[in-house]
């Protein structure tokens, strides 16, 4: 079991930037993948980054490559997701999530086991 929290959310203006943490408590923290996902409004959730167990590599959606970076450090067992230049299409409930089983790529939503609360991330135009 894994619980999951996020942090980081806020209101910032088009082009700025905001990094959102997401603590982790449970054991085996280091054995799972890591994603971020966002839902907008009357939209589905979708993936925005995933991390593999050993941090040695990081994937990102096609619409945030060059403008957000994942990363995690094991010892703290926490993600973070570095956004840059922010559009206000980036406006979503961003989660955090766990994932037992996925080992290459993003994964999907079903595919992750732990789910946080989700922190908002405003993009103001």
């Amino acid at each position: 079991q894994v619980q999951l929290v996020e942090s980081g959310g806020g209101l910032v203006q088009a082009g700025g930037s905001l990094t959102l943490s997401c603590a982790a408590s449970g054991r085996f923290f280091s054995t799972y993948t890591m994603g971020w996902f966002r839902q907008a409004p009357g939209k589905e959730r979708e993936i925005v980054a995933s991390i593999r167990q050993g941090a040695d590599r990081a994937f990102l959606e096609r619409s945030v490559k060059g403008r957000f970076a994942m990363s995690r450090d094991n010892a703290k067992n926490t993600v973070y997701l570095q956004m840059n230049s922010l559009k206000p299409t980036d406006t979503a409930l961003y989660y955090c999530a766990a994932a037992k089983s996925v080992y290459f790529g993003l994964g999907s939503v079903g595919e992750y086991d732990y789910w946080g609360q989700g922190t908002q991330v405003t993009v103001s135009s």
